[in-house]
């Protein structure tokens, strides 16, 4: 069966999304309990306070299962700009484009809002989001030595000011 993509929360959505972070960057990166109850901790808060008409949740689905996710948390939009947060596709859904169809979905919702800005946290050495990133319009604009997934890495914070069109760039 082909993955579907599901807009809005499911039951099971906030576990298996916190599973997904943490088995992927627990490998990647050694990144252990800090960076796992902070994913479980905010990923519930948002859902607590969740707004269709502000914010977006799309899950990737095959088979039943959860298979990747993506968030636009419009609650500081209009002063920070939109949050991409909790981008993940498991490891089976890797290559397959998925992940291009969440950003093309989460970057459609922004539009539609007309939120002039949206930006995401991350760190160096991601190359494959990074440039998937870097397609959709996002740039590089800050980047620094931290530790607040509990590993000291150089996070890095993306933006994209919006035009309002979405496709990635073909370059």
């Amino acid at each position: 069966m082909l993955p579907t993509i599901h807009k809005d929360y499911i039951p099971g959505a906030i576990g298996r999304i916190v599973e997904l972070h943490a088995h992927y960057y627990s490998q990647l990166v050694g990144f252990g309990l800090p960076f796992e109850a902070r994913v479980a901790r905010e990923l519930a808060e948002f859902c607590e306070r969740y707004d269709g008409e502000r914010d977006g949740l799309w899950l990737v689905q095959q088979d039943g299962n959860i298979e990747g996710a993506i968030a636009i948390d419009g609650a500081h939009a209009g002063q920070d700009g939109a949050h991409l947060r909790w981008f993940i596709v498991s490891d089976k859904m890797r290559c397959t484009g998925v992940g291009s169809a969440l950003l093309t979905a989460a970057m459609e919702f922004c539009a539609a809002r007309h939120y002039d800005r949206v930006y995401l946290w991350t760190f160096e050495g991601l190359g494959a989001a990074r440039h998937l990133y870097e397609k959709f319009g996002f740039r590089l604009v800050h980047q620094q030595l931290g530790a607040q997934w509990g590993v000291e890495v150089n996070e890095q914070r993306f933006e994209r000011v919006c035009q309002f069109t979405v496709s990635p760039s073909h370059t």
